[in-house]
Parts: structure tokens; sequence; C-alpha cells
């Protein structure tokens, strides 16, 4: 009886070695995506000022060559910008432009992109460039023109290309010895359209005294204590323009009398019993400001008000002006609550309680609790055991002598189980209730040691926590839309585990 011959591969086998294959081919492939940059043909970035080739236009256009391999035919490809300190972690997009008139045409091989830095770019001398591809295969960084190795270059958007004034466009000022002023940058928008570079809160800015560089005065404003005669520039880095740049001030002290605000009523003061009148030392003139905003006719040496606020007087004394300022106060029970937090929503399960205690060094003191602005009735003590979710308000009143009272408000709501099952990439904070903050799954929330980090697309850390909560996440805060829906980018790192990393929309 004849044996059948065995094969040399069962069908299994094969199977097998050919899946192999399969997988090592596809990585070798992964791995043989190469994106090679090029010199660039500039050393420096120098976006925002006039065209000058397209007249009325601005400037902010340039080129970055590459050669790629391995890639199949409908891979893209973009620009990348480090932040400002020369990192990659949290990249900066780019604007794609369509091709120059000097733009080499592409090959197979040999790429070409045109594209422009973002208008609102915080200036540095430390950015790099690179390229990646929607694979997400990145490039080393681009060696600038001119130099063998060089990453490194200058990268501005000029959004204000213009001479500007400072100290309201006076060319003189005087403070008292002892004193100071400050110099700031003068803005008259709108009365004068696009007038200041103030209008462009990230510019920054160099400061002068007699021709000497001020070090470390970047700002937009600048505490003067000593004479001389001071300006202000720009700082637009290897970009700067000297013609960027303020008027001269002389800034001169002068010997006077120092100003100083009295509280006829004292301070802090009963502002039950009306008004308290508020004494600046005698002098010139007189412009008084609560809150650093100019009191419309307070222009005496006296000024009455119940309000409490930081309010200041400047005096000129005659050659010498002197500011004085006192943080007025009103009366108050001096108390506290606990038991319940005013500044989020105090979530409990349905069914538990909690409870607020009102601790006050009232003389005689009331109390009376409100639930939706209307008095709870029997609630009339310092404390309130809660059930029920709603608005509350706790409010303490001394009724004799100076009478006064503060009030407590709090939220409280019932828990909701969430449940999300992954991280979302959209939230709408538009105050309807529905997905107004950003909600993550369980595994992240405060009590798993997870660190978790929120950043704006300048790379700027707006929010950073170890105990993120669903009930009270983030936004917390209002964000402005300037007609567009604002990208946010977070990094999700758990005890152990591998940070995650991704976007955040926000839409209306």
């Amino acid at each position: 009886m004849k044996s059948k011959p065995t094969p040399f591969f069962s069908s299994s086998a094969f199977m097998f070695f050919w899946m192999l294959f399969v997988v090592v081919s596809s990585t070798q492939s992964l791995f043989s995506q190469q994106i090679n940059p090029k010199i660039l043909e500039f050393n420096q970035i120098c976006a925002g000022g006039p065209h000058p080739t397209k007249p009325g236009e601005v400037f902010n256009e340039y080129q970055a060559s590459f050669s790629i391999s391995g890639f199949a035919s409908d891979v893209t490809f973009k620009v990348e910008l480090s932040d400002a300190t020369g990192s990659f972690t949290t990249p900066i997009s780019t604007t794609n432009l369509p091709p120059l008139t000097t733009t080499p045409p592409d090959s197979a091989t040999d790429k070409t992109l045109v594209f422009g830095i973002p208008t609102n770019l915080v200036g540095s001398n430390a950015y790099r460039l690179r390229v990646t591809s929607s694979t997400g295969v990145s490039s080393t960084p681009f060696t600038i023109k001119g130099t063998v190795s060089t990453k490194s270059f200058s990268a501005y958007y000029k959004a204000y290309n213009d001479s500007f004034a400072i100290n309201n466009n006076l060319p003189s000022v005087s403070f008292c010895i002892g004193g100071s002023v400050t110099l700031t940058i003068y803005n008259p928008t709108p009365s004068i359209p696009n007038s200041s570079p103030a209008n462009y809160p990230q510019l920054q800015y160099n400061w002068y005294k007699d021709d000497a560089l001020i070090s470390g005065q970047t700002s937009s404003s600048l505490v003067v204590s000593t004479p001389g005669v001071y300006y202000a520039k720009l700082d637009y880095g290897l970009c700067s323009d000297d013609n960027f740049r303020s008027q001269g001030v002389t800034v001169t002290s002068s010997s006077g009398a120092s100003a100083a605000i009295v509280s006829s009523a004292g301070n802090p003061f009963c502002s039950s019993l009306g008004n308290t009148t508020l004494s600046v030392t005698a002098g010139n003139s007189y412009v008084w400001k609560k809150d650093n905003t100019v009191i419309a006719g307070a222009i005496t040496q006296n000024y009455q008000t119940s309000l409490p606020g930081v309010y200041t007087c400047d005096v000129d004394f005659g050659g010498c002006k002197s500011t004085g300022t006192i943080d007025l106060k009103v009366l108050t029970t001096n108390s506290t609550i606990s038991g319940v937090d005013l500044d989020k929503v105090n979530n409990i399960v349905e069914g538990e309680t909690i409870n607020a205690t009102i601790t006050s060094n009232a003389t005689a003191p009331s109390y009376q609790w409100f639930l939706e602005g209307v008095a709870i009735p029997g609630a009339d003590k310092n404390f309130i055991d809660i059930t029920a979710q709603g608005k509350y308000k706790g409010v303490v009143t001394q009724n004799t002598g100076c009478n006064i009272s503060d009030e407590f408000p709090f939220e409280v709501s019932f828990k909701v189980n969430f449940n999300v099952p992954k991280i979302p990439n959209i939230v709408t904070p538009n105050g309807d209730g529905a997905n107004d903050t950003w909600v993550i799954p369980d595994n992240y929330l405060a009590g798993t040691n997870t660190h978790i980090v929120i950043l704006s697309s300048l790379g700027e850390i707006v929010f950073e926590t170890d105990s993120y909560d669903n009930y009270n996440g983030w936004p917390q805060t209002a964000i402005e839309f300037n007609n567009f829906n604002p990208v946010y980018y977070y990094i999700i790192t758990p005890t152990g585990g591998s940070a995650k990393k991704g976007s955040i929309t926000l839409v209306k």
C-alpha cells in the first residue's frame, strides 16, 4: 500500500507565511517614506509689511522645497512652524497658498510648498520649520539660507508698520520726587482708524532711555521713576525697522507735596448711612477716577460716594503731579459660608443631603435662606440641610448700628452619570445646557491621578489639572469667538500610561 506524499507546506502554514510577508512589506513601506528638506531660500520670516510687487497687498508668502520617496501619489504635505522656543510638541499650522510665478513645478520626487504664517504669531528668534505628510511622517527641521546647519530663525508678523505715539502724544511729563509716572502706548482708535500698535496685543516693544535700551521692558507701558528722554520701538527682532518708533518724551522730576486721600466716614464705611466724602491733598487741579476709569465732572478737591472701589485722584501741584489712592471698602458682617462652593455647581446624588452653614461676626444677626429667589419658610437659622436641586442664597443681616447684610449665592444640582465612551473633540459652549463643557471618560477623572493639559493654538496653557471634574469641566469662563471656531489641543497623561493627544474645536 502506497502512502500519499506529504506537501512541503500545509495550507495553514502557507497562510501564516503570506500574512507575515504582507505585514513586513507594509512596515517596510512605512519606514521607507522619507521627506528630505532642502535649504530654505530665506534666513528669516518678516511678514506683514507691504508686498514688494503687489501694491495694496500685505506680504506673507514663503516657499519651502523638499524631496520625497516612498509616498503614494495621493499623499499631501503641509508646512509647520515650531512654537516660539523651537519645539514641535505643539506645532503651529501655516496657511497653504497657491504657487508663485517663481515656484518650480512639482515632480514625483521634488515638491515645493507656498505658505503664509499666522497673522497673530508671537514673534521670536527661535522658530524652526518642517514638513509633515498626511500619513504622519515629518521631516527634520529645514536649514536656513546661507548656513551649513542652522535650523532656528526669526519669524515675525509685522501687524503694525508705522510710527506711533506714547504719553497721549505729548512731548513731556513730570512727576514728583520719590514718585513715578507711567508711559503708555497711545491709542486714538477709533477716532483715527488703525492708528496704534496697541490694537495688536501680541506685539512687543523695546523701551529706551537717553538712547540706551532698557533691559527686560517689552510691554505696552513703562513705569518711569528717573528723569530722561524716553521712547519705544516695535520689537520685530531682526525684522525691526527704526521708523516704527514713538516720539521722544522728556520726563522730569519736581519737588512738591504727595497726594493722599481720606474718607470722612472712615474706611471701611457704613454705606447704609449714606455717602462718605473723599478728600485729597490740596493742589491746582484734580482728576478723580474709580477703578481706573475717569469720573465725569469730578474735578474738585472732594468727591462724595456710597460705592466701594479703588479711587484715585491725579493732582497737579504746578509742574509736579502726584496721584492719591484709596481702596474704599464698605462695612460687612464679616461672614463666611461653609459646606458649599460658591464658585461652581455643588453636585449631589439624588436623595443625598448637603449642609450649608453661615458663620458671622455681625451683632445680633438674623438669617434667611432662599431657593430660586423665594424665601424658604422656616429657614431662618444660620444653617440649612439641602436635598433638592436649584439656585440657593443665604443672607445674614446686622440690624443694629450699621444696617448691613451679606449674601452667599450657590447652586445645587443632581449628579448625572455622563458615562461617555471616548474623548470628544467638539464642545458647544452656548449655554443651552448640552455639551457646554468638555466631558471625558470616567477613567481620566479626579481620583485616577491623570494629568490633563489644554493649550491654545499658540501653545499657551489655558487649563491644567490632576483632578478633572466633568461636572465643572472646561471651559470654565466665557471664550470669545472672533468670526471663527477656536481650536484647542489636549494632552491627557494617565499615571503609568502613554499620553493621549488631540484637538478640541469650540462651536457656537
